[in-house]
Parts: C-alpha cells; structure tokens; sequence
C-alpha cells in the first residue's frame, strides 16, 4: 500500500470548472475571482476579500497598507513557515520572534512581554488549524498598556489607534471560536490555497478584511484591489470592455492577482468544503482514537473542546522522549513502508537567514522541543479508513523498534 503525504482533492467537478474557464476565453482575473472572493467573504463573516497569488504576497501587501518603517517590530511566533517571518521583512519591518505554547500557538504572554513602542502588529499562526487565543491577544492590544505605547508613524497606522492583529490563517479555513469564524476576530486574516491546503488554487490565498468601523471597508477594498495590480486601476478585465481601455497607476503596487483559472479550483472545491472538512475530521479522529492509547503519544488537540472548531489541516504528532535522530529513524523506516510524513517545522531560528539576523534558538524552548518530537501524519478527505490504519500499524511498529534499541 502507498500513502503520499498531502495529495490535491481533484475530482470530475474541479476538472468540469477549470476546463469551462479555459474554453471561456478569459483565464485570468476575473467572474471566477469575484465570485471566490464574494463565497469566502459570506463564509468568514468579514467585511472584504481579495484573492492573490499566495499568501505571503497577500501578507505582504497587508503590510504595506500599515506602511511599516524600517525600526518597526512585528511579533510573530518561532515555530512557523519562513513566510510568516519573511513577510515583514519584505515589508520593510522587524520581526520579533516569541515562543510558542505546548499546543503549538503563540504564547500569549510572550506576545504581551514582547510590545514596546515599536510594535506595530502581530501574527499568530493557526498552526495546523488550530485557531490561537485570539480573544486573549484581542485583549493584549487593546490593553491600556499596549494602547498607552503605541506609537503611530503613518495615516493608517493613526487611524487604527493600536496594534494591528494579522491572523496567518494559511492553515485555518473553517477554524471557529465559540461558533465566530477566526477571520471575524481579527483586522486582517490571509488565506493560504496552496497546493497541499484544505482548500487548492493550485497556488493562492485571500485576504479578508474586518477592520474596525472608523474605516471606510469599501476605499480600503479598493486600495487592496489596485496595489494587488501594479497599483493600476482597472483590471484586464474591465479594460477588455469596449471603449475602456483608459486607466491609471495610482502608486507602487505589487503583482499578484490571482487568475480565473487557479479560482475555478477553488471555487468546486469550496462548494463541497462541509463535506471535505468533515472527511479531514473523521481521519483525524481515527488517529486519535488509536493513538491515546499509547503512552509514548501526544495527541495535537483536544477535539472535545466544543468552544474551539479546528480546520484539521494537518496531524502533527508528538513522541515523547525521542530524540532529533530517532524522529528521523522513524519517518524513514516509514518511508521505506511507501508512507509519507513531514515535520512541521524547522523553528525559523534554525535557518540560516535567521540565524545571519542574530536570532538563536536557545530563546525558544518549547518551539524547540516541539520540533524535536514532531511527526506529520497524512490527513487529506480523499485518505481511506484503511490507509489510515495502515499508517497507523507501521508508526506504532517503527516507534516500537526505534524506542526500544
């Protein structure tokens, strides 16, 4: 039997999509977009969305919006993907490192310790779906402390008054707390439908905008929808229409719409997203309830929780008292068995244009043990009961083996 680790859904709808996209004669920006952009805005409960490239353009540009200076901070958590990290960078700012906790959010205290006068926004990661505290952090920026400190250096930065609070969501389309879609519960949420996401574009992500009221959502939307194009203001879309080719370039944008032919994906997709979620959850669950029953396992999240919905995009497993090395005995004795996994992630202290920038990664204890003792396990809706147990038969037999030397 063969498993791969993270397969597209890809069915005879998805290909149906794309296929009358290319037969339309329109392949890039346009119906398909506006129509992906209209079905996440209503299924997130935020105020607009714009789809791009991926989600660290879409980050990025986010960013931009603040109009960050060089000697502004941006607190992100160590146990990432570089983008997270890179994002801020490219944007011109800071990124301050945290730790994370042992369910593998950002430590919300490490975020309070870490404000100063240069903070300027912060970006948890649902890491693997999982929603972090964002009632918590909510709380963090808009303490009398945090307000009190915060030093505005741009329009936008003024007008929001505080911190800035950017979910990294590549992971967490679907993730709730207390029923509210975490989108809803912060100003900027990004999306990742990269090829191995809970939702594929095959590359892409979406911005969703919620911010508060003294903003005017609809220039703000259009603001996003200008810079995503060069800061041009018509998309090719419209220019193609019979006499309005005429346009402008309003300021330095970027170059990162996302194509009619990459939203179809996502679209057939979207339409059976309940249905895909719950087929993640039934996986997830599978390994749950085999692996509790091993001492040597812990388990990445509680399900029972009823306040917090995750979005099951992966299934980080921990081992307990293994080393770096016997986690890699592990994964290759698996791989020998045609099962695929990962590990999620290298701590970006440990790569090397962290490190160049003076980061260590002795600073972040709990990143680093969680790395350590981390296994991703296969978890996709098109994942059979039986490959699940398959997996499961020869993980159980490889942690048995390496353990026991």
């Amino acid at each position: 039997m063969r498993v791969d680790f993270a397969p597209p859904f890809i069915d005879d709808d998805v290909i149906s999509e794309v296929e009358k996209t290319l037969r339309s004669g329109w392949i890039t920006s346009g119906e398909k977009v506006k129509s992906l952009e209209e079905n996440i805005k209503l299924y997130t409960q935020t105020k607009a969305c714009i789809a791009v490239n991926s989600w660290t353009s879409g980050a990025i540009l986010a960013l931009k919006w603040l109009n960050l200076k060089p000697n502004d901070e941006v607190i992100v958590p160590a146990l990432t993907y570089c983008a997270t990290a890179l994002a801020v960078i490219l944007a011109g700012a800071k990124p301050v490192m945290v730790d994370t906790t042992n369910d593998f959010t950002i430590d919300c205290e490490k975020i309070s310790d870490a404000i100063n006068e240069n903070t300027k926004a912060i970006i948890p990661v649902d890491y693997a779906g999982i929603p972090c505290d964002y009632i918590r952090i909510n709380e963090i920026i808009n303490s009398k402390h945090a307000r009190d400190i915060y030093t505005p250096n741009s329009d936008n930065q003024k007008k929001l008054g505080r911190i800035l609070l950017l979910s990294d969501s590549a992971h967490s389309l679907g993730a709730k707390i207390c029923n509210q879609h975490i989108a809803s519960l912060v100003d900027i949420a990004v999306f990742s439908f990269h090829a191995v996401k809970n939702i594929t574009a095959a590359e892409g992500g979406m911005i969703c905008l919620n911010l508060p009221s003294n903003f005017d959502i609809d220039y703000e939307h259009q603001w996003f929808k200008i810079m995503s194009l060069n800061g041009q203001t018509k998309d090719a879309f419209t220019k193609t229409r019979l006499n309005s080719w005429q346009y402008d370039v309003r300021g330095v944008g970027l170059k990162i719409n996302l194509p009619d032919v990459c939203a179809a994906i996502a679209l057939s997709q979207f339409r059976r997203y309940d249905f895909l979620l719950q087929e993640r959850k039934k996986r997830f669950e599978q390994y749950n309830a085999c692996l509790k029953n091993y001492d040597w396992a812990i388990l990445p999240f509680d399900t029972s929780n009823e306040d917090i919905e995750i979005a099951y995009h992966l299934y980080p497993l921990r081992i307990k008292n293994i080393s770096v090395q016997q986690r890699n005995e592990i994964i290759q004795i698996l791989a020998q068995q045609n099962i695929a996994t990962n590990v999620h992630y290298l701590p970006l202290p440990e790569l090397t244009v962290f490190k160049n920038l003076g980061y260590q990664i002795s600073d972040y204890p709990i990143a680093k043990t969680t790395f350590e003792h981390e296994i991703t396990l296969p978890l996709y809706p098109q994942l059979t009961e039986q490959q699940v147990n398959y997996v499961l038969e020869n993980l159980i037999l490889a942690v048995e083996k390496v353990t026991k030397k």
